[in-house]
């Protein structure tokens, strides 16, 4: 079996679990005075004026609305979606596959964007006020047409052409960057996708369009659907020399790179397996061309890092200016800029006269006249690890015009557009905390998770005041803000990416800080007691909170399926590994995945679930004797569920690694489910590949 430092070549977040949920139908609706095509929902559309209230059961769709700035017209959405992290905060209507027809209708839309799968959602709304729309997003063709379909309706031309235009330089950029790749280099690449077998997009699905455009090579079986079983001998045949899937495609790759034949391609024996978030690779949007990007970067990142390969020069583009009132700081910015072809953002903090410093990164360093802290975009990340952190500093001081004597610099994969600037002040006294923070994946829990490698960091802070903070002032800073960070992390429930189910995190393994000396009346002490220690804790903790929203869309009120998810128990994946459906146990009928999602969703179930999580992680940590009462709990909502006595209590969650208060509550749900549906007639099972290939 690969190891897993080497299966983990380029590892992507994931945020969805679920594979085909992403795209829409085959067919198209154009708003406005355009006819339909055939097999369309409806009429010709007309919008003499913009919806006010919608609901989007798509996430391609929604990540278009918004970004053309229309989110404030969208009132509902499916628990799919986490970005951009406005998402967070709207009203959820239920999952992909089986949204409530309920809920949908209480927000009273004037306009439901559906896919072909939502036939329930046609037959309610068909004939009623609110109007129907179905686009297809199976090409970048379909993606420019839907934005200029949706820039029409909502009066949204201008921002539409721009967001096109953004897209397609994108493209752009990264074909003049392949052409460099001479044909005899290009790669053998595959999308793995399925659970019980190897699938792979079939041979006309945008995703082998995309590795295409990556400047990779993808199969041609012969196949088309948007997933495809894979033979032994199809897979041998073509021996892929990457591999590349999402978070859900982990169990399909443990299950079948450890047996003879799969595990003798070039891509498993040199473990360039890759992972990406699931909402780039599983659909066809906005992100689509930075998805390509990414993937270009990470099949060719040695000929990208050769200077000889760039096609843009590396220099400075453009400046914001960003307030810090702080006496000693003359000016405070994100610049704009090109780094191998890419562009980079970076926060620099300028000082009038040079200062001290503590840096995590680089440790005490003085006559520092400029601290900052740089983010990366995806297509640049493996570009940087091939070289040093030093040598990467150097380079960015030189494009930023700055010197490495005089600058101390923190690194990040967060968008420094996420950027938050955080301050508590007590009658004379400030503290500024800057922040950036990125949390998916890469979470940890001090103390309980192994530690495997090193990188720039990823919850990064830049902590400024206004008093001269003495050597030992600023060390005990770092202990304040580390603190802080920890308590918005668990306040937060962000969950260790070793152990999710166990542990909440503490940090994320790569995190770094500077604390800047500054200058007014001396401080000697930044201790917990002291009012510049609580303040700069103050600052942090709402900085970190808050960058966390941005970067992740990750907030206090978000539902319980998300909570679950972020555990790995997403509902498609609680009912597909549970015991109640049979032999089969992976093909799950429509309504158990429909009445988990609205339990889940149901205020008082939830509640209870919630109740479990919380329960479960004083459990874990030994801070609870009997759990016997919660079992009682756990059978009453099994019965409230079932709307009847359950009499036989079957331990329905076969998953080993579920701690046991969790496993209880979930089998009390799930229990309820079964004995409801006990007995009805099943419209057919859902299955991921099902859904992936249903176009």
């Amino acid at each position: 079996m690969v190891s897993l430092r080497k299966r983990i070549w380029l590892t992507g977040v994931s945020l969805l679990l679920l594979i085909g949920l992403l795209t829409g139908g085959a067919s198209g609706t154009r708003p406005l005075h355009a006819m339909d095509p055939p097999g369309a929902i409806g009429s010709p559309l007309d919008f003499p004026e913009p919806p006010r209230r919608v609901v989007s059961l798509v996430p391609a769709i929604t990540q278009i609305l918004f970004a053309l700035g229309v989110g404030d017209a969208v009132q509902g959405l499916t628990w799919h979606e986490t970005h951009p992290p406005e998402t967070a905060r709207k009203a959820v209507v239920g999952g992909f596959f089986s949204p409530s027809l309920d809920r949908i209708a209480a927000l009273e839309p004037d306009v439901v964007f559906v896919s072909s799968l939502h036939a329930a959602v046609r037959a309610r709304f068909a004939d009623g006020p609110c109007r129907l729309v179905e686009l297809s997003s199976h090409s970048m063709e379909d993606v420019y047409r839907n934005i200029e379909r949706l820039g029409d309706m909502f009066h949204k031309r201008e921002a539409a052409a721009d967001l096109i235009a953004r897209i397609r330089s994108t493209l752009d950029l990264v074909s003049r960057k392949i052409d460099k790749i001479p044909p005899d280099k290009r790669l053998r690449v595959m999308r793995l996708m399925g659970r019980d077998q190897v699938m792979t997009p079939g041979d006309g699905s945008f995703q082998n369009a995309f590795i295409r455009a990556a400047g990779g090579i993808p199969p041609r079986l012969g196949k088309n659907g948007g997933a495809v079983p894979v033979t032994l001998e199809e897979w041998t045949r073509f021996n892929p020399q990457v591999i590349y899937g999402c978070g859900g495609d982990r169990e399909a790759a443990d299950r079948f790179f450890d047996q003879p034949g799969w595990k003798d391609v070039e891509a498993v024996r040199e473990g360039r397996i890759l992972y990406f978030p699931c909402e780039l690779t599983c659909q066809a949007s906005v992100h689509s061309a930075d998805f390509i990007a990414w993937l270009a970067s990470s099949l060719y990142g040695d000929a990208f890092s050769v200077a000889a390969h760039h096609v843009l020069p590396e220099k400075r583009l453009g400046s914001r200016i960003v307030e810090l009132p702080l006496e000693y700081v003359s000016s405070a910015r994100i610049v704009e800029s090109t780094v191998s072809d890419f562009t980079n953002k970076t926060l620099l903090v300028e000082f009038k006269t040079p200062m001290r410093i503590l840096s995590t990164l680089e440790g005490e360093r003085s006559g520092i006249r400029c601290v900052g802290n740089h983010g990366s975009p995806p297509p640049c990340w493996s570009i940087n690890h091939r070289g040093t952190i030093e040598g990467l500093r150097n380079r960015l001081c030189r494009i930023l015009g700055k010197s490495p004597e005089t600058t101390g610099l923190l690194m990040t994969g967060a968008d420094m557009g996420n950027l938050v600037i955080r301050s508590a002040r007590y009658r004379d006294m400030t503290a500024y905390a800057l922040v950036t923070a990125g949390v998916r994946g890469n979470a940890v829990r001090m103390g309980s998770d192994e530690g495997r490698f090193y990188e720039p960091g990823t919850i990064n802070l830049l902590i400024l005041t206004n008093r001269r903070l003495s050597s030992r002032a600023r060390a005990r800073a770092v202990i304040a803000a580390t603190e802080a960070k920890t308590a918005a992390l668990q306040d937060l429930d962000v969950r260790s990416g070793g152990d999710p189910l166990r542990w909440q995190a503490t940090g994320t393994g790569t995190d770094e800080m500077i604390v800047v000396e500054g200058t007014g009346p001396r401080l000697d002490n930044t201790g917990g007691h002291c009012k510049m220690g609580e303040l700069i804790a103050r600052a942090v903790y709402d900085g970190v909170r808050e960058a966390v929203y941005r970067q992740n869309g990750i907030v206090n009120s978000r539902n319980v399926v998300q909570r679950l998810q972020e555990r790995g128990l997403a509902p498609y994946d609680l009912l597909s590994q549970c015991s109640c459906w049979g032999e089969s146990g992976r093909k799950v009928p429509r309504q158990a995945l429909a009445l988990l999602e609205e339990t889940l969703l149901t205020p008082r179930h939830a509640a209870f679930l919630e109740s479990a999580l919380a329960l479960s992680d004083a459990h874990e940590r030994g801070l609870t004797c009997d759990a016997e009462a919660f079992g009682l709990w756990a059978r009453s909502v099994a019965e409230d569920i079932a709307g009847e006595p359950v009499a036989e209590w079957r331990e329905l969650v076969v998953a080993d690694n579920v701690p046991p208060i969790l496993k209880t509550a979930l089998d009390g749900v799930l229990n309820g489910i079964e004995r409801k549906l006990r007995g009805t007639q099943q419209d057919g099972p859902w299955t991921l590949e099902e859904a992936q290939d249903h176009e």
